[in-house]
C-alpha cells in the first residue's frame, strides 16, 4: 500500500513540447509541492509508479506578474521535479495516478 503523503509531494505532470522531448533521455518531469525536497520527491515517485530512480533534479519558476482588466495579479510559484530513471524503467505519465 502506497502512503497517502507521496500524493501530497507530487502535484502533477508537466506535459509539454520540452519535457516530451526529455523523456527519450529517460526522464519525467512533476510539479511537485513547494517544501518538498529531493528524497521525498524519489521516494513518491518510486512509491507511486514502481520505478526506479537514478537522480532528481529541481527548480523554482518564480511567479509571473500578470494583469487582467487593468488590475494587477500574481500567479503563485512553481516548484518543478526533473526525475531521471533507470534505464530500462519507463513512466507514463497520461494515464495519471
Amino acid at each position: 500500500m502506497t502512503d497517502l503523503r507521496h500524493y501530497d509531494v507530487i502535484t502533477s505532470p508537466v506535459i509539454t513540447e520540452k519535457s516530451t522531448l526529455i523523456s527519450d533521455q529517460n526522464q519525467v518531469v512533476f510539479n511537485v509541492a513547494r517544501t518538498a525536497t529531493k528524497p521525498q520527491i524519489k521516494a513518491a515517485v518510486e512509491a507511486l509508479f514502481g520505478v526506479k530512480v537514478k537522480a532528481v533534479n529541481t527548480h523554482v519558476r518564480k511567479g509571473k506578474v500578470k494583469r487582467f482588466r487593468g488590475t494587477i495579479g500574481r500567479q503563485s510559484d512553481v516548484k518543478k521535479a526533473i526525475v531521471t530513471l533507470v534505464d530500462g524503467e519507463s513512466v507514463d505519465v497520461t494515464t495519471g495516478l
